[in-house]
């Protein structure tokens, strides 16, 4: 026993004998204090921050002399010698340039931005906190060469070097490592359920193809969003903004953020933390009633279909519906919809939290976490029609080991579309339960025909003919009208009903080891990824009606790096990269990536890179099966194609010619017996059947993109330059043909399938396939940043995005390109204009471009817009405070065609402890 207390005290002896002591403070080069500076101590994963006040203490179980290293966003890293126990140390740091920051994206490893082998955009601690936005995610709009479509005040959608929807399939954003985007939906919904202001470390933003390290999706750009560790980052810490909305059409309303963030290390093995949001305004009003092209261009037309209008899409020709009769007019009558202020209630909400779970058993940098996330809230999400996505959900929860040479995680990622639903099918069926289309166009067609007998004008007559028509039309707000929206909206059967339903997910595992540290003559990277999809919903949007589908892909790649020196200053940097994917339907495929990067001095560097993509056709290319009023939507996989069956009548003048009154039609006409959509346009003006060309969409497969870069960073005098420029080549680019199958008769036979589409009894069809045509796509930007009259912060860029196709030659095709060629930026800015107080101006201006959606296609006018803010410190209160306002100006501007008109945000915030 004697013995064993000896021991006993020996190592508790030892253990206080081995504890080292540094404290001091931190300020920057004018004396003012620099919270959540990084304190780390040399060679381990040992370190603290400073405090709001810029003090620091640290603990370590080391004995002097070792050195810690001092480093913060925007500051020259300091390294310092802790020679005595205990021992104070006080530390000035020096601003830096942009080009000193760290980013890891670029080559899955931690590199100067300066030596970045390919263009990366970051944004740090210290432009989230000065940001001119409302918030963090909405400041990417004021990154060099980003373009952020706004769908809603919370979906905004982020893009970059051209194609891209709201659904950007070709953008991957991961958030620590986890894949954000939706399972249904198969693309990133913005930061809807995604991170906390107060819990941001930092954002990369890679603008180029990124296939040969990151896989399929990441191949016209990947977001990287990476949060604080509670090692790292202890404490409370939240905010609250309170403002207002402000739009024309609709009005003044109220808007509040609030956030807090919860973060303690209980020891050297063990810390954790937890983040709650919740942001609630209301969304910006679409009031759109443009006539779509093809229709009437007013609501007095009598074909008329308005972008934000919804039960207006159903029309006929009503002397094909009449059989014939030759009193009644050949033209095209729709019903009337109703607007969208009158199906929704503009319901911006996010409600997100997330937790995790962080464990170092043998207190260095071997680390095993669990992180789970979870979101729900309200937006509007424009694809083929306008959603209302009500009380959707989303969670993530994943399992890692890590240290930093290599990590291995797990995670599935799951959503629910929640009370979701379809505002075009809500307008369609609303009208269809107080009066069926046979009922309306029935009544329509006889009151025409007995006002023409009677004498009246032909506009006269319609216009009576649309009043019988409409008799007894639920009006909004009514009882009847609030009954039919229920009904609707509670029923996925989208025949009676529009509810959006899914509850599909995915698992996806990773891994990678760098074994850099093993030898010095090369830098080696090997990894792999895995992920299993589970599509799920119950046929309301896939054709998963007896069951799930599952499906698979996986990857594997690794990365060679190496350091030259050369004469003088000069180094060289040479990466190659290269990476296997294999989806279950499609052979594999190899893409490269090749880099040099040629630092001439510490202040000037050039780089080249030649790689090339691929992109795995979606969940949707493959699988989908939705009738979106305009046209079903069917995706091309083969197993796919006859699964979406549906009945349809056929017109009387169709019967007259020995044809059934009922056939059934599986959505692999599309594919194998269909005209283009163009053509058919084409033979209702001309009547000339040798305009229709067949269609016939082939099977997709994967898209693969070859692209090269030349890139410049460095500082000239003041100004710091980085500019770079790309030329993408597209090969099998994937999107939407819109073709139209006839319900008899085979096409090119010049008869029976001719009389079909010539009697209206044909389908509209999207099919995913790729096109035979050359895409390619160049640009190039430029961003300078300099100090400016005493310390002011001067930043500007430009872009320029253009793309290469012969649309003449492909008038079915939707390339969706959707990008302004010419955009540019500035912002103007002081931290400290005097003591604790600071300000940012930022202003964008977008050229006119042209936006290509299946829901619209238009031109978007050129707009310019201003965001800023000016912000108080209060160290005594460890608090900031910011008054701040987005679209200053006031000019309201829309970024896609059925897209409200954005308004302007004012709002004043306080936080409190955010380091």
């Amino acid at each position: 026993m004697k013995t064993i207390i000896k021991m006993t005290m020996l190592l508790c002896c030892a253990f206080t004998f081995a504890q080292t002591t540094v404290k001091g403070k931190v300020v920057d080069d004018s004396g003012q204090p620099l919270p959540g500076a990084n304190i780390i101590v040399v060679g381990t994963t040992s370190g603290t921050i400073t405090d709001f006040d810029g003090n620091y203490s640290l603990t370590i179980n080391q004995e002097p002399p070792f050195s810690i290293e001092v480093s913060s966003v925007g500051f020259d890293t300091v390294t310092k010698e802790v020679t005595t126990n205990p021992q104070t140390i006080d530390v000035t740091m020096v601003e830096g340039t942009f080009l000193d920051e760290v980013v890891i994206s670029a080559s899955r490893t931690p590199e100067r931005i300066f030596e970045s082998p390919v263009t990366v955009e970051r944004f740090g601690l210290k432009e989230i906190k000065n940001t001119a936005s409302a918030g963090f995610y909405d400041g990417l709009e004021n990154l060099k060469g980003v373009d952020v479509n706004t769908n809603s005040l919370t979906f905004k959608s982020v893009n970059t070097r051209g194609f891209a929807t709201f659904a950007n399939t070709r953008f991957m954003q991961l958030v620590d490592g986890m894949d954000n985007s939706a399972p249904a939906l198969n693309f990133p919904i913005g930061n809807l359920v995604g991170m906390n202001e107060t819990d941001v470390l930092s954002v990369e933003l890679l603008p180029g193809a990124a296939s040969a390290l990151y896989g399929a999706n990441a191949f016209n750009g990947i977001l990287f969003m990476r949060s604080k560790n509670p090692f790292d980052f202890q404490g409370i810490s939240g905010y609250h903004k309170q403002g207002i909305t402000s739009q024309d059409a609709g009005g003044d309303n109220t808007y509040r953020d609030t956030g807090i963030r919860a973060a303690y290390k209980f020891s050297e093995k063990f810390a954790a933390k937890v983040n709650f949001g919740w942001l609630k305004g209301t969304d910006w009003t679409a009031n759109n009633y443009d006539g779509k092209p093809g229709t009437g261009s007013s609501r007095a037309s009598l074909n008329y279909d308005g972008y934000n209008i919804y039960g207006d899409e159903v029309g006929t020709n009503i002397r094909a519906a009449s059989g014939g009769l030759g009193i009644v007019p050949d033209v095209v009558v729709t019903r009337t919809g109703y607007e969208e202020r009158d199906l929704t209630n503009y319901n911006a909400e996010s409600i997100k939290a997330d937790w995790g779970l962080y464990f170092r058993p043998w207190e260095n940098d071997f680390e095993i976490s669990y992180v789970g996330k979870y979101g729900t809230g309200n937006t509007i999400y424009q694809g083929t029609n306008r959603y209302n996505i009500r009380g959707f959900s989303q969670q993530q929860h994943k399992l890692e080991v890590r240290n930093d040479n290599f990590f291995v995680r797990g995670y599935v990622v799951s959503d629910n579309a929640g009370d979701s639903y379809d505002m075009v099918f809500t307008g369609i069926n609303i009208n269809r339960a107080w009066k069926s289309d046979t009922q309306w166009f029935g009544e329509y067609i006889n009151t025409y025909v007995g006002a023409t007998l009677s004498g009246a004008t032909d506009a006269d007559a319609h216009a009576a003919a649309r009043a019988q028509a409409e008799s007894g039309r639920f009006e909004p707000g009514s009882p009847e009208f609030n009954a039919a929206f229920e009904q609707s909206v509670n029923n996925p059967d989208l025949t009676v009903g529009s509810k959006f339903q899914d509850q599909s997910k995915y698992y996806h595992s990773d891994a990678n080891y760098n074994f850099s540290h093993l030898w010095d003559v090369i830098d080696i990277q090997v990894g792999g990824s895995y992920r299993q999809y589970q599509l799920n919903s119950s046929g309301t949007i896939y054709t998963d009606y007896d069951g799930p589908i599952d499906y698979s892909e996986f990857g594997v790649y690794t990365q060679l790096q190496k350091d030259i020196d050369l004469e003088g200053e000069m180094s060289l940097k040479l990466t190659g990269s290269a990476r296997y994917d294999k989806s279950e339907f499609f052979d594999g495929f190899v893409s490269p990536r090749f880099s040099a990067g040629l630092n001439i001095n510490d202040n000037h560097n050039v780089r080249a890179s030649a790689q090339t993509g691929f992109r795995n056709p979606t969940t949707q290319d493959l699988f989908i099966g939705l009738n979106a009023g305009r046209a079903i939507l069917v995706g091309s996989a083969p197993s796919n194609l006859d699964r979406y069956v549906r009945n349809y009548n056929i017109s009387p003048l169709g019967q007259a010619l020995g044809q059934p009154a009922t056939i059934s039609q599986s959505g692999g006409a599309a594919y194998n017996n269909s005209y283009r959509a163009s053509s058919v346009r084409a033979f209702g003006e001309s009547e000339n059947p040798n305009d229709l060309v067949i269609g016939n969409s082939d099977i997709v497969k994967p898209e693969q993109i070859t692209s090269f870069e030349v890139g410049y960073r460095g500082k000239i005098g003041k100004i710091t330059v980085d500019a770079s420029a790309y030329y993408n080549q597209y090969k099998d680019f994937i999107s939407g043909e819109v073709v139209i199958a006839p319900f008899y008769g085979t096409v090119g036979d010049q008869s029976l399938s001719v009389a079909a589409i010539a009697n209206g009894d044909f389908q509209t069809y999207q099919t995913y396939t790729n096109t035979d045509a050359n895409v390619n796509s160049y640009g190039g930007s430029i961003g300078l940043t300099a100090k400016v009259f005493n310390g002011f912060d001067l930043s500007g860029s430009y872009t320029n995005t253009q793309q290469d196709f012969d649309r003449a030659a492909f008038p079915d095709f939707l390339l969706s390109f959707n990008t302004p060629e010419h955009r540019a930026k500035v912002s103007f800015a002081k931290e400290d204009l005097f003591k604790n107080f600071g300000f940012n101006v930022a202003w964008r201006w977008s050229d006119t471009y042209y936006w290509e959606a299946t829901f619209g296609s238009g031109i978007i006018p050129a707009y310019q817009t201003v965001d800023a803010q000016i912000n108080l410190n209060v160290p005594v209160m460890k608090s900031s405070f910011k008054a701040g306002a987005t679209n200053l100006m006031g000019h309201e501007y829309f970024t896609a065609i059925g897209t409200p008109d954005i308004g302007s945000m004012y709002y004043l915030s306080w936080t409190i402890n955010n380091l």
